[in-house]
């Protein structure tokens, strides 16, 4: 059923956990305002009686002041908090520089030496394949371990996207910013550029296979 894809993707991050935490207290304390605002609208229409005071009436004023700040905090301290966790990477065992083409990516394992290659959609409409999602060189990372990304681009601004591992990241000319990658599980997990970078944008996937560090 349609209605039942308009949730996130299963999460594979500590990260993205938190993130799905942080939408659900969100849209809580949403549902109560609006349960408590629609309350209110219907008992004032239905009401007959006047309260000639109600514009003057003090506590009324202190609570509908002070309430919003209030929200305010609540929905500001998680989410500050998971700001700061997306930035802060501590002792990665391993850093991978991402550069952004029109329209492919290229992938270089900086702590290796000589490991360099490109990563373009597989063309071929195979079964065994995803369609538009599948690349011919796939990105090999140890799971449960801190990886540093290092992500810039060669002409264009594109974004290197991973929804289920809660990465967004834009690869920008001249400039390297960096995020911290962690994988709670083995597996393959697919993005896309998610930039309007040119004709090809919806052409350049990208796809993360996770593998046991002794296989590494």
């Amino acid at each position: 059923m349609n209605w039942m894809k308009l949730s996130f993707q299963n999460s594979n991050s500590p990260l993205m956990e938190q993130l799905i935490f942080l939408h659900d207290h969100t849209i809580f304390i949403i549902i109560m305002i609006m349960s408590t605002i629609t309350y209110m609208m219907i008992f004032i229409m239905n009401n007959k009686f006047i309260n000639i005071k109600i514009s003057e009436n003090q506590m009324i004023e202190f609570i509908w002041t002070t309430t919003p700040p209030i929200i305010l905090i609540f929905i500001a301290m998680p989410s500050l908090h998971l700001l700061y966790l997306m930035e802060e990477i501590k002792c990665p065992i391993l850093t991978i520089k991402i550069f952004g083409h029109q329209w492919f990516w290229s992938y270089e394992y900086s702590d290796f030496s000589n490991i360099e290659f490109e990563s373009y959609m597989i063309n071929n409409l195979n079964k065994e394949n995803f369609r538009l999602i599948e690349v011919d060189n796939k990105t090999i990372i140890p799971y449960k371990f801190n990886i540093r990304l290092l992500i810039s681009s060669d002409d264009v601004i594109h974004s290197w996207t991973i929804p289920s591992l809660a990465i967004k990241m834009d690869a920008i000319p001249g400039r390297m910013n960096q995020i911290n990658l962690f994988m709670n599980r083995p597996g393959l997990y697919f993005g896309q550029c998610s930039e309007i970078c040119g004709i090809n944008h919806s052409f350049m996937p990208i796809q993360i296979e996770s593998i046991n560090l002794n296989k590494f």
